[in-house]
């Protein structure tokens, strides 16, 4: 059975529910890790996860998470809710599943880039900065000095790696669904998967999405500086400067709790949204 098409009310709540959980779990932590590694370059990757425990012990991985989990909810229900419908309007065209998937995942992450830029913002400079510095402070700061614009630094950064995020998860995903379609279903289009092969199709796109790091590490390094009043470099300046600084291997700085996220995200807003509208659809057929 095929997942229904777009929901409006019930997409957003289900995206909104499942990147708060999704967020509020192992998200916050890899994020935070991430983070740091992103913007203090110089750090090896388990140097990074003790200098955050050494900040704040347990607690600073948690760093933040008021804005984030007004983030979460807002991108979440966005995300879900413009991807649906791209994804039933792509499959009502007779497109490709894969094709369908890159283009859904791609405008769903363009999408989630307006209400993301500020709020990305403030983890940044709450992960980076000085811990003693209050959100509201941050906010009131920002917007005094700098006005709107100041919580849209690095913006160009964001809508690069949201866009290649979710075409790449939501893409890379289908693509491993059809290869257990076609090996354990009969190339049954409608066929619906097991839970096992549904998370190791989470799994297999969140992990190989993320190629896109170099766009992770310029967006820390944009708001960072956004957030400290540093100079302000253009998303292609920021890549040469970290090219210069560290190589392409400067690109990659955090990847490793890049992948634990990308794959934990993925089996939260790909596989686990489908799984349940799948269940909705089961329920309301059953109920009918």
């Amino acid at each position: 059975m095929s997942p229904p098409g777009g929901k409006g009310a019930q997409d957003m709540i289900t995206g909104a529910g499942l990147q708060c959980v999704e967020a509020a779990t192992l998200g916050m932590p890899f994020e935070v890790w991430k983070t740091r590694m992103g913007r203090f370059r110089n750090e090896g990757t388990i140097e990074a996860f003790g200098n955050v425990y050494r900040n704040g012990g347990i607690p600073a991985f948690w760093a933040g998470v008021g804005p984030k989990m007004v983030e979460s909810a807002t991108k979440g229900a966005v995300l879900i809710w413009s991807k649906e419908i791209l994804l039933s309007s792509c499959n009502s065209a007779g497109l490709d599943p894969i094709v369908s998937g890159v283009i859904a995942g791609a405008g769903g992450g363009v999408a989630q880039t307006s209400v993301m830029g500020p709020m990305t913002f403030l983890v940044t400079a709450k992960v980076t900065g000085d811990k003693n510095v209050s959100t509201t402070r941050r906010v009131t700061d920002t917007w005094n000095n700098k006005g709107i614009k100041g919580f849209y630094s690095g913006a160009s950064a964001v809508a690069f790696r949201q866009a290649t995020n979710w075409a790449s998860r939501q893409g890379f995903t289908d693509a491993a669904r059809q290869v257990f379609i076609s090996r354990n279903h009969g190339g049954d289009k409608k066929a619906k998967l097991t839970k096992p092969e549904e998370v190791t199709s989470g799994v297999i796109g969140g992990f190989l999405a993320c190629w896109n790091h170099p766009f992770e590490v310029a967006r820390i390094e944009m708001q960072a500086r956004g957030a400290f009043g540093e100079k302000k470099l253009s998303l292609s300046g920021v890549l040469g400067m970290i090219y210069k600084e560290r190589g392409v291997a400067g690109w990659f700085k955090g990847v490793v709790p890049r992948i634990g996220l990308g794959i934990w995200q993925t089996l939260f807003m790909v596989t686990g949204a489908r799984i349940v509208k799948e269940a909705i659809a089961d329920y309301q057929s059953g109920s009918a």
